[in-house]
């Protein structure tokens, strides 16, 4: 029984916060700190006073409304690639607010970063958040360099007023790696594979705490240079009017809202190798919305109108223009037989920007000339089922289908070349990547469960089925047919030891890939063969974690990132990193 009791206590050692292990981008951690994290600025002596908390109750007693494309009850994590990783550690919710952390581990790989914040007066917040991991990438594996780096660092100020929160933060990050994932031929050790880009984006709000005809005033903007001299800027602004509470038709137990949100977004890309794409866009999108109440029953019924004005040109191909207006139907309903059951439905739509920067967060290695197109879903009809069992049991069930114009994919390239030689620029040897587009349906089943068996045990699962159906490409690249995770997070002595676990499946990915071999005619020249229905093992990712907290300033933690060993490739030629240990420690104050 002792044998037992220690095997299940050395599995449970990784069960916490994991989750940190692969997310997306650090910048997921300023949104984390910036808008939610009120609570925390609660707990400080300087904190705003009580009638000034955010958001205030007038907005916390509103219905949640559920929406499919909400971030679901499970995190997103990406897996152990190379040129994402991010496995700095998430916090408890009791966790300090400034802290400064480093760790380091195998493949060279060495994590800092911190974030500061001071109240400079009772309404006002000011901080700044820093973030930087670096690696020497896969060097056993590769006679050339894989090495890759992140640096993040923001800052924020916020202030409450009289009417409402505002907040204004500034974000500069930049990634260097390398086109590493080289398979169809070999090139010398030293070869320059280098690849990288900066981007600055600036972002603010300001939230109304009485939804008096406007609820909240928001702006996007940003600015992105890569190393082959590409550029794109972009810009967001909307605003949202509101009106609560409305008398007409009103019964006593029955609640009326009426929304409006109004969207003018902007963005011009421009790259300056190979076929020269340039795009210049324009969006005007306006989404009414009246809501029914009852209870935390509720139906709403709104549309999106939107116009897109859009340039696309290249060096062979002059200047096309097109203006299109587009209507979406929106309704959603949802009704709550019990808190155990709640039956939901609806039908949504609209235009989505595709930006190099957007593409170049999920597939880093794409060619620095990607034509940009945006996807338009006609509509997306949606049932489901959630409810929540005794607090204890939380589940969301939901099945949907989608009508899309401009799906986008990625696809490998080819060589941009066929002479013989290997001194070749960093994106010219059949490594990289390209955006193409479709139109077609979707078919979606998505499942989410978070269990509490213990007040200091959490375990979750999230499931997702996806389906295509397009009308020209014969293959979906890049879209697995099912990704699944299960998490764990578990506390012990009182919370000073958290443990955290994490298994991902993704299944088989199609993708084209490309034979290259020496023209026997001519042998100055290459030649190339395109296999269209190629195809990426599906790959299990299991992740571990562990921090102790000695007192209230300082915690050890460890981490173990893809622990199976299996250097499988997210994206064709890029092998990830193998088994990973980091080790650090993280200073509160």
């Amino acid at each position: 029984m002792n044998k037992k009791i220690k095997i299940v206590t050395l599995v449970l050692l990784g069960i916490s916060q994991f989750y940190l292990a692969q997310i997306k981008e650090e910048r997921l951690i300023l949104d984390r700190k910036r808008e939610p994290e009120v609570k925390k600025i609660e707990k400080k002596k300087t904190s705003v006073e009580t009638e000034k908390n955010y958001p205030p109750k007038e907005k916390e007693q509103e219905p949640v409304e559920y929406k499919i494309t909400n971030v679901p009850m499970v995190s997103d994590f990406k897996t152990s690639t190379i040129e994402g990783e991010d496995i700095s550690p998430k916090f408890n919710t009791d966790s300090q607010r400034n802290y400064f952390q480093v760790g380091y581990g195998n493949y060279s790989k060495f994590l800092a970063d911190g974030n500061i914040s001071h109240q400079l007066d009772k309404n006002t917040e000011v901080g700044i958040d820093v973030h930087g991991i670096t690696t020497n990438g896969l060097e056993k594996e590769y006679d050339w360099s894989s090495k890759q780096s992140d640096f993040n660092v923001a800052a924020f100020i916020t202030s409450n007023t009289e009417k409402g929160k505002a907040n204004i933060t500034a974000d500069f990050g930049n990634h260097n790696y390398n086109y590493y994932g080289i398979y169809a031929l070999k090139p010398a050790a030293d070869i320059d594979l280098k690849q990288s880009y900066n981007e600055l984006k600036i972002n603010g709000y300001y939230d109304f705490f009485k939804n008096n005809w406007i609820n909240d005033i928001r702006f996007k903007s940003s600015m992105l240079a890569d190393h082959f001299d590409a550029k794109e800027n972009s810009g967001e602004a909307q605003i949202n009017f509101s009106k609560y509470d409305l008398p007409l038709f009103s019964a006593q137990d029955m609640k009326i809202n009426a929304d409006l949100g109004v969207k003018l977004s902007t963005q011009t890309s421009t790259f300056e190798l190979l076929n020269k794409n340039e795009s210049q866009y324009l969006l005007f999108a306006m989404t009414p919305k009246v809501s029914f109440y009852k209870g935390n029953s509720y139906l709403a019924i709104g549309s999106d109108f939107s116009f897109v004005n859009g340039k696309n040109a290249d060096k062979n191909t002059p200047e096309a223009k097109a203006n299109n207006f587009r209507w979406f139907p929106f309704a959603e309903v949802l009704y709550e037989a019990t808190e155990q059951y709640k039956f939901y439905a609806g039908i949504d739509g609209g235009v989505k920007m595709n930006s190099y920067s957007s593409l170049l967060q999920e597939n880093p290695f794409l060619v620095s000339d990607v034509v940009l197109k945006p996807t338009e879903t006609k509509y997306h009809f949606y049932l489901g089922l959630k409810g929540d069992v005794d607090q204890t049991f939380k589940y969301d069930v939901n099945a949907g289908f989608s009508e899309l114009r401009n799906a986008q994919f990625f696809k490998a390239n080819d060589l941009f070349d066929y002479v013989n030689t290997l001194n070749r620029s960093a994106y010219n040897f059949a490594n990289t990547f390209s955006a193409i587009y479709d139109d077609g349906t979707l078919s979606e089943v998505k499942g989410s469960v978070q269990y509490f068996p213990l007040q200091n045990l959490v375990l979750d699962a999230e499931l997702h089925f996806m389906n295509f159906k397009l009308d020209h490409l014969n293959e979906v690249y890049y879209k697995p047919v099912v990704q699944t995770t299960i998490g764990a997070k578990y506390s012990l002595m009182d919370r000073k030891l958290n443990l955290g676990f994490k298994g991902i499946f993704v299944s088989e990915r199609a993708t084209n890939s490309y034979d290259i071999t020496v023209n026997t005619a001519v042998p100055s020249q290459l030649t190339s063969t395109e296999k269209t229905k190629e195809s990426l093992p599906s790959y299990l990712d299991v992740n571990l974690n562990a921090d102790y907290k000695i007192n209230k300033n300082f915690t050890v933690f460890v981490m173990g990132n893809n622990l199976l060993n299996k250097k499988y490739e997210h994206y064709l030629g890029y092998k990830v990193l193998g088994a990973q240990v980091l080790g650090g420690l993280r200073i509160a104050f």
